[in-house]
């Protein structure tokens, strides 16, 4: 069993600002972007880039039905219904999520995406992307790419009321794997 690993909020806040600037130089501020933060990890993130972003159109996307484990998982006692700002149909829609790992999170995310209208394009920006994907997902925008080991855990905390509290803990898995 390895020592676990950690990144500082300095770290965290670096890869943050490297997703505002990808974004940024991809869309103008005036097009019409929807953030959309997939719960519960992707929720403070996208909050967070909306804000460096000035957009005004943020959101979240609840996958909790769409997850294809659902049988072995249980809906989690936090949560947080999709709540989405504008009308997608048309829009530039980007995902937002604090590890990309299997790609099993952003599959279901698109699949209640898609269940609210027709977006004309969707991205996805994540703040880690630890590899080992299962599906053919690759994230638009990436803060750090980590390599993980398949029994290793990435743990994202961000927190909403202070952001110097951020953490990223990578340790050996002893349950649950994402």
């Amino acid at each position: 069993m390895s020592a676990a690993k950690t990144l500082s909020a300095a770290e965290i806040h670096t890869a943050l600002d490297r997703l505002a600037r990808s974004i940024s130089e991809r869309h103008r501020a005036d097009s019409k972007v929807v953030l959309l933060g997939i719960a519960n990890g992707g929720i403070t993130l996208a909050r967070r880039l909306g804000a460096r972003l000035g957009l005004k159109h943020v959101g979240t996307v609840d996958i909790s039905f769409h997850r294809d484990d659902i049988g072995r998982n249980p809906i989690p006692k936090e949560f947080s219904p999709t709540v989405i700002p504008v009308d997608v149909t048309g829009a530039v829609v980007i995902l937002v999520d604090d590890v990309l790992f299997s790609g099993r999170t952003v599959k279901a995310a698109l699949d209640e995406l898609f269940d609210h209208g027709r977006p004309a394009k969707v991205e996805l920006a994540v703040l880690i992307d630890r590899g080992s994907h299962k599906l053919p997902i690759a994230a638009d925008y990436v803060g750090l790419t980590l390599e993980a080991r398949e029994a290793e855990k990435i743990h994202v905390v961000l927190d909403p009321a202070h952001p110097a509290n951020d953490i990223v803990q990578i340790s050996s898995a002893k349950s649950s794997a994402r």
